[in-house]
């Protein structure tokens, strides 16, 4: 497995939760990616009105990222993009920021090392504050303004999806309304998506379920038995403790 997804940041810029939508769509109407990348260059003209001679550039990587997340994906989450695709057509449309949700984090795992940082500040405090938040991927990171900068996108992104929602306190935000999840073979996916997410590929299943990077949602609980017989891309790997680690098979 390529470790590029976790050593850059690749998200340097907003993305919204209705051009994941348009883009998933696209996907399954089966059109090929260069009409998709058509398509969204039209749809997305709209919000890069701007003086600005770079503006066909901004519109031309977010729709690389759009892209990247659902349709020219790293191959090793070629199975996790297809099996989310299937999920979209069946599931309720509430549910499908999940999945959206799961590919951005698996695809640009930066997504998901934000919403750590947020997750366990919402935890601690019931609010988070943007420079807190900087401040901590900066450790992880590294200690850059491109770092804090799209950091700044990330979160933006979360309020754009309703995932945060501003307080009265510029900077400062709350947690939006969370989802239930309470579909097995969704709970399954999703674990693996977080899987791909980590460097190392495992987790013990609590840990993973109860993670911080899923502040957004209510998890109901599973069984690991139930959430391998729901996966066929996720192994158990018995630790000789009540907790059982889960891995993505090799």
């Amino acid at each position: 497995m390529t470790n590029n997804r976790f050593t850059q940041i690749g998200l340097d810029r907003l993305i919204r939760l209705a051009w994941l939508e348009k883009t998933s769509s696209l996907a399954l109407a089966d059109n090929d990616a260069a009409s998709i990348k058509s398509t969204l260059q039209g749809d997305l003209q709209g919000y890069f009105r701007s003086t600005n001679v770079d503006v066909r550039g901004s519109i031309d990587k977010t729709i690389t990222i759009l892209l990247k997340i659902w349709i020219t994906v790293p191959r090793e989450l070629e199975h996790l993009r297809f099996e989310g695709l299937e999920i979209l057509k069946r599931v309720p449309p509430r549910d499908q920021v999940v999945v959206h949700w799961g590919m951005i984090m698996a695809a640009y795992p930066f997504w998901s090392s934000v919403a750590m940082q947020v997750g366990r500040l919402l935890r601690l405090q019931g609010s988070v504050a943007a420079i807190h938040v900087q401040r901590r991927v900066r450790e992880q990171y590294g200690e850059r303004e491109t770092v804090s900068r799209r950091a700044r996108y990330a979160l933006r992104s979360y309020l754009d999806w309703g995932a945060l929602k501003e307080t009265g306190t510029k900077g400062i935000y709350s947690a939006g309304t969370p989802l239930t999840i309470e579909d097995c073979r969704l709970i399954a996916w999703l674990a693996e998506a977080a899987l791909h997410a980590r460097e190392n590929g495992s987790a013990t299943l609590k840990d993973l379920l109860n993670s911080p990077i899923f502040f957004p949602f209510q998890i109901k609980p599973i069984s690991t038995e139930k959430l391998v017989a729901a996966s066929s891309r996720i192994d158990i790997a018995h630790n000789g403790l009540d907790d059982n680690f889960i891995m993505l098979k090799k």
